[in-house]
């Protein structure tokens, strides 16, 4: 990419960030919209939003009509602000291994682990740094469009650490005591639980309650 070509990418990529964030505070700047709709031309000439705000004048635009514009022109981008733009999510995502750690000592691991933002990765996601300091991040980190809903959250960061332990010791869990079946993190009915194929299928604890469905002593079966 020539110089040129990659300062307008950089400058594009700040005025994405610069309109973002002007939407969540509520202070749109309309010539940060206007400028980069002007940028985006070239590259999105088939987006209404993008060619409206540039024949236009903002001024006649109101405020919400201005939003909505800038709404559409970064969806049809596929703007993402990641963990950084929108601190929500990480929130969110440690509410979420709040829960999921409560299932943790039945599988032997203790402490309190910790979300890690994994910067060396493309796109930049998390991962889970356990006490010991080892991290659980196999198969790919969580992404932050992963935490705009707590229950995918919660699910998608069960899957990360029993995906993870798995990798790591070759031993499934967790395992429902009535069919001897591992099961899986699941999102169903709006919940995240462990879903257990057996019987054609059957919910064998919400995510983070492992305790209260199987009993600690039985439960710890498959320590590590």
């Amino acid at each position: 990419m020539s110089s040129g070509k990659g300062e307008c990418a950089a400058d594009t990529e700040q005025l994405q960030q610069r309109v973002y964030l002007g939407l969540r505070a509520g202070n749109l700047d309309p010539e940060d919209l206007v400028a980069l709709a002007c940028n985006l031309l070239d590259w999105f000439p088939c987006s209404d939003a993008v060619l409206e705000v540039v024949e236009l004048n903002p001024a006649e635009m109101s405020p919400e009509e201005m939003a909505a514009r800038a709404r559409r022109i970064l969806d049809d981008v596929g703007f993402d602000p990641g963990f950084d733009l929108a601190p929500e999510r990480s929130e969110t995502l440690r509410a979420a291994l709040r829960i999921v750690a409560r299932d943790l000592p039945l599988r032997g691991i203790e402490g309190e682990p910790e979300i890690e933002i994994l910067r060396d990765w493309f796109p930049v996601g998390a991962g889970i740094r356990l006490a010991d300091g080892e991290r659980l991040n196999w198969g790919g980190p969580i992404l932050p469009t992963m935490c705009d809903d707590p229950t995918v959250a919660l699910a998608s960061l069960a899957r990360l650490i029993q995906e993870s332990l798995l990798e790591r010791t070759w031993q499934v869990w967790p395992v429902c005591l009535w069919h001897d079946l591992g099961v899986h993190a699941s999102e169903r009915n709006g919940a995240a639980v462990w879903w257990c194929a057996g019987d054609d299928g059957h919910i064998l604890a919400p995510v983070g309650e492992l305790a209260r469905a199987l009993g600690h002593g039985r439960a710890t079966q498959g320590r590590r």
